[in-house]
């Protein structure tokens, strides 16, 4: 597992992370991978996706850095607020915006604009990291990332941001969640692609236990994800 561009992190914690491409289970790992131990770094993650087996209980119980949140019934403001406390306590709040490991190999899907609202009503710095080869896992795969210079809400939005932030929840809130997110798919989506080719091996290499490592925390289903 190749990590670089750690020397653009903040010192310390407090910031949010935003990474893409998610394509599978180990993504969450690869993020720790590039971070430092210390600040911890807490994800955002689907309860009924996370809980689905006491294996995954334990493993996440023993591991820690999981706020489980279940769709449907659940406002944005109870995720801003679990990003708030983390990043005000020192520590790191990490999303995937994608939201999903579907989507194809080496490039990045849409975003959902949860992660430039926390981004918004924080305030707080916004790492981007871009991710690359882990569609399918097998002996010896090759996996990169890749840490961005740190950024902010009002450095995304740049002449577009506003004098005043507007009222949480408005259309005009919207707007600029949108516009933000264009503009991390922007910075994402070219790394991304400019990392998948290292991560290809060639098509005779072997892939030991492929089909039991791509899907040990995965519901079993197509490895290309398109």
């Amino acid at each position: 597992m190749r990590a670089t561009g750690r020397e653009r992190l903040p010192a310390g914690g407090g910031y949010l992370v935003v990474a893409a491409a998610h394509r599978g289970w180990l993504d969450p790992f690869v993020v720790m991978h590039a971070l430092p131990s210390e600040p911890r770094c807490w994800f955002l993650g689907s309860a009924p996706s996370t809980f689905t087996s006491r294996f995954r209980e334990r493993l996440v119980h023993r591991l820690g850095g999981i706020l489980p949140v279940w769709r449907g019934g659940v406002g944005v403001d109870a995720h801003v607020a679990s990003a708030r406390a983390v990043v005000e306590n020192g520590a790191v709040f990490a999303q995937m915006p994608e939201g999903t490991v579907s989507g194809p190999a080496g490039r990045i899907g849409a975003f959902r604009i949860g992660a430039a609202v926390i981004a918004l009503r924080t305030g707080a710095p916004v790492v981007p990291i871009a991710i690359a080869g882990t569609e399918e896992l097998y002996l010896g795969k090759r996996i990169a990332s890749e840490v961005l210079e740190p950024t902010s809400a009002l450095a995304l939005l740049g002449e577009d941001a506003p004098a005043v932030l507007p009222e949480p929840g408005s259309r005009d809130e919207l707007a600029l969640a949108k516009l933000m997110t264009a503009r991390l798919e922007g910075l994402l989506g070219p790394v991304v692609e400019r990392l998948h080719p290292w991560t290809v091996d060639p098509p005779g290499r072997r892939r030991l236990l492929r089909d039991r490592l791509t899907w040990l925390l995965l519901r079993r289903g197509r490895i290309d994800r398109e």
